[in-house]
């Protein structure tokens, strides 16, 4: 089930407000202020290497509110799609942020041109495409009405996918794209006609779109995860995603496989624990305003792997879910301590 963002969708099933706590009150015509960070956090950010970038994979979850998280006060996350994106992007260690509503349809160039306009010139973007161009059949989904369980003619086409996707987010971002990002949801491998058929069918996509963009691939299906497609991928420079994600192997096994470490750039997506799906993580988790079950394992291999791209001159892009380990932005911080350890500058962060 892909990330959703409670602002840009009623199917979220929202769990209660968390009650106002942690964040000062303040009056309704005061915009929504960064949150205050130890000074070990600033000097984290200040320190990290310029072609790491790492976010969450959205901004609108109001338990983010009080020292040490995101927010200075209590906001509704209609509010803070409004607001709180350039507090976000003043947080010392999120240069990148997750724009999930993207994949449920197309936005406009202007819709991304406000993003843009909200954050400083370090920051990037990752963008999910609309999934007409990722599903080879509807799913049977009520949202989909007439459309339910029928095969998607949009799939992999790569004429839509420049038209109402790739060009609006160029347009739109500029110098702050980051990846493109086409996630294939699991699907059955034989409506994608077959392992060696799909990768010749996505490799002829790949192909077809415009030059420039930074391209990522996710698959949700571990069969789909061959040497045939890593070898696709490399051949049109395409990045494939390293899914943590309760279904896929261990992202370490995952950047052996489809090369990783060899692709343009360095792209994670943190989403899942190994243990648990999306609503019992939400439900376990929420209003995600702290750690609650660590995966030092995937933390550790998420690290080792953004150390290595850095040290070969490759950018990293890594957004972590609230579902991971309790709190998107709690866990970035741990990361990028992790990768900093690996780089030869953690005595000057801890200094």
């Amino acid at each position: 089930m892909p990330d959703r963002d409670p602002s840009q969708l009623d199917l979220f099933t929202g769990a209660p407000s968390p009650t106002p706590s942690r964040g000062r009150r303040r009056g309704q015509g005061e915009p929504v202020g960064p949150a205050e960070q130890p000074e070990e956090v600033r000097a984290l950010g200040e320190h990290l290497p310029p072609g790491l970038f790492l976010g969450t994979s959205s901004w609108t979850f109001p338990g983010w509110t009080g020292p040490g998280l995101v927010y200075d006060r209590e906001a509704t996350p209609a509010r803070l799609s409004r607001e709180g994106l350039a507090a976000y992007a003043q947080h010392p260690v999120l240069r990148t942020v997750g724009v999930d509503r993207t994949f449920y349809a197309p936005i406009p160039a202007s819709a991304f041109a406000e993003y843009a306009a909200q954050v400083p010139p370090g920051f990037r973007f990752l963008v999910k495409a609309h999934e007409a161009c990722t599903l080879s059949r509807w799913p049977v989904h009520v949202r989909y009405g007439d459309l339910r369980g029928q095969p998607n003619e949009r799939f992999l086409d790569a004429a839509y996918a420049r038209d109402l996707v790739v060009a609006p987010f160029v347009e739109g971002l500029g110098e702050k794209a980051g990846p493109l990002v086409f996630q294939l949801p699991p699907q059955d491998p034989q409506d994608l006609g077959g392992a060696g058929p799909f990768v010749e069918r996505l490799y002829a996509f790949l192909s077809a779109l415009p030059r420039g963009p930074l391209y990522a691939v996710e698959l949700r299906n571990e069969s789909l995860l061959t040497e045939a497609l890593a070898q696709a991928l490399a051949d049109v420079g395409v990045c494939p995603v390293l899914a943590a994600w309760k279904n896929m192997p261990p992202v370490e096994r995952q950047a052996v496989r489809l090369r990783a470490l060899q692709a343009p750039a360095l792209v994670v997506r943190w989403m899942l624990p190994p243990n648990l799906d999306y609503e019992e993580a939400r439900k376990r988790y929420f209003p995600f305003d702290k750690l609650v079950d660590e995966d030092v394992r995937t933390r550790e291999a998420i690290a080792r792997a953004s150390a290595a791209a850095l040290r070969s001159g490759r950018p990293v892009f890594v957004t972590l879910n609230n579902k991971a380990e309790g709190s998107a932005p709690l866990s970035a911080v741990l990361l990028a301590r992790s990768v900093m350890s690996r780089t030869g500058k953690a005595a000057t962060v801890d200094s």
